[in-house]
């Protein structure tokens, strides 16, 4: 397929031109919907094909033209389930974080160090996932109370955990250090004081990283980069030599190293190796005073949501990252430290469907002539808020059958009251699309289920895990009794009508 250049659309669209007919005007070709459609978004030569990089390795059309995900029917999953769902294949978690630490304990080897890989949990951290991701031999990083106690209720040895966070409360602090918790990655001077206290009164000695602002801004939403020195993460540079000598005055804690993230849904990895870069001048400065044994350089490794994204494979990214460490250690007369990562999306993201039912479906004619398709189904951001919180992009397609319509470009929205409830933004979807259909939207494995909300008292929907041809419920989905729950007045008897 070539791409004919259009001005009214302002890009290049995937249009079938033959040498002979090269010289046509392709624009007249084009239908008016097609002006709404972004510079990315192309016609698919198959609207019923599935882009391997957003969907996960099981996932493939039947005879009968049904997605199937590990051996398991979409119509399948949601008789048994309901919709919508978000389907979490088992095996594509496994297989990545098994990818991330053989990647990075290959790299790290080869310069004579070390690598840790912790799975950050506020991607999707559930009891089951857990799980997964520790027998693969990662370790797990968690940033609030309630994510901890996900992880010791899933048996995890307190020693492999990370404690994130801007604001851990003094109860959160104490809790950590009463379990034995390997490593809290302090955020403020009075967060060091906290801790200060809480292991002079308990005895502990409490392993911890200063978390460092590298000044690196990651090309990404403004919303999701953590490098920038106006923001709530960490110390900035200037500020953190001083952090770290406080900390070696306190017989209670003890200084580990220096922990550094970027931002999120990063491809490449220009931003990492500068951000490096940076921190390793405080590292040597800091080895005057003592030893620092660690280097976190974070998370934000990026995956693909539309077919144009084109995500560093992993073993690229812990190639180079590793690389450029040691290439700034090598310019400063210094040893390797041991070196930590923490992916989640990269990990649990395209493991991820949420499978809808279509409601309805309208065609809305626009000022300028053109007609867009609405799509309606029966979640929305009640289940992903990504797209109205950063205007995040998906795909989607399709599930129940094959479809038999022309592209349409179509808008996949939810049902709740809110103009900018869209779940899909943009996508070209079978014009016969109907309800009762099933749509599946892939990639939506990181960042939506943990959140999601009760809006309009919407009930959250379960989280299945598939593997083999089996299925299974690892977090039960809400009823409308459980969202009634809450709600104390519930059952008074006084009329106040």
């Amino acid at each position: 397929m070539r791409h004919a250049r259009c001005p009214r659309i302002g890009g290049n669209l995937a249009v079938r031109v033959s040498a002979r007919d090269s010289s046509h005007d392709w624009c007249s070709l084009l239908s008016p919907a097609d002006s709404l459609a972004p510079e990315w978004l192309v016609v698919p030569d198959d609207v019923n094909d599935l882009p391997a990089a957003v969907w996960p390795a099981s996932a493939v059309r039947g005879a009968d033209g049904e997605l199937r995900i590990a051996g398991i029917s979409a119509t399948a999953l949601a008789e048994t389930y309901g919709t919508p769902l978000l389907v979490i294949d088992e095996d594509e978690v496994r297989s990545r974080a098994r990818a991330f630490r053989s990647s990075f304990d290959a790299a790290a080897s080869e310069y004579g160090t070390t690598a840790q890989v912790y799975y950050a949990g506020k991607a999707l951290l559930t009891t089951t996932i857990a799980r997964w991701v520790i027998d693969e031999g990662l370790r797990i990083d968690v940033c609030t109370g309630g994510e901890l106690e996900v992880a010791l209720a899933a048996g995890v040895a307190p020693a492999s955990l990370g404690f994130h966070g801007n604001n851990k409360s003094v109860a959160e602090l104490e809790r950590a250090v009463e379990v034995g918790i390997g490593t809290i990655i302090v955020d403020s001077a009075i967060e060091i004081e906290r801790l200060a206290a809480i292991t002079a009164r308990t005895g502990a000695v409490q392993r911890v990283l200063v978390r460092v602002i590298s000044g690196v801004h990651a090309e990404t939403h403004d919303f999701l980069a953590t490098a920038h020195e106006d923001q709530k993460f960490g110390f900035p540079l200037p500020d953190a030599e001083q952090a770290v000598a406080r900390i070696r005055e306190i017989p209670g804690i003890e200084f580990a190293g220096l922990h550094c993230h970027i931002g999120s849904q990063i491809f490449g990895v220009a931003g990492f190796r500068e951000s490096a870069e940076r921190v390793l001048e405080l590292h040597a400065a800091l080895l005057e005073g003592g030893p620092v044994p660690q280097l976190n350089l974070g998370g934000g490794f990026g995956i693909a949501y539309t077919s144009v994204d084109d995500p560093t494979p992993i073993e690229m990214l812990a190639g180079e990252i590793v690389a450029a460490v040691a290439e700034g250690c090598a310019a400063r007369g210094i040893a390797v430290p041991a070196l930590s990562f923490e992916p989640g999306r990269a990990i649990v993201g395209t493991a991820g469907v949420t499978i809808y039912e279509v409601g309805t479906t309208k065609d809305v004619a626009l000022d300028t002539g053109a007609t867009r398709r609405y799509i309606s189904v029966d979640g929305g951001m009640s289940d992903n808020a990504r797209t109205a919180l950063y205007e995040a992009q998906f795909s989607a397609r399709l599930a129940s059958r094959l479809g038999s319509g022309e592209p349409q470009l179509s808008r996949v929205v939810g049902k709740h009251c809110e103009s900018g409830d869209i779940v899909v933004d943009h996508e070209y979807l079978p014009a016969d699309v109907s309800p009762g259909d099933l749509l599946a939207v892939p990639s939506t494995g990181a960042y939506c289920a943990p959140l999601a909300s009760n809006y309009n008292h919407v009930p959250r929907p379960p989280i299945v895990a598939v593997r083999d041809g089996r299925s299974a419920i690892i977090v039960r989905g809400e009823t409308i009794a459980d969202v009634l729950a809450r709600d104390v007045g519930v059952g008074a008897s006084e009329n106040h009508g």
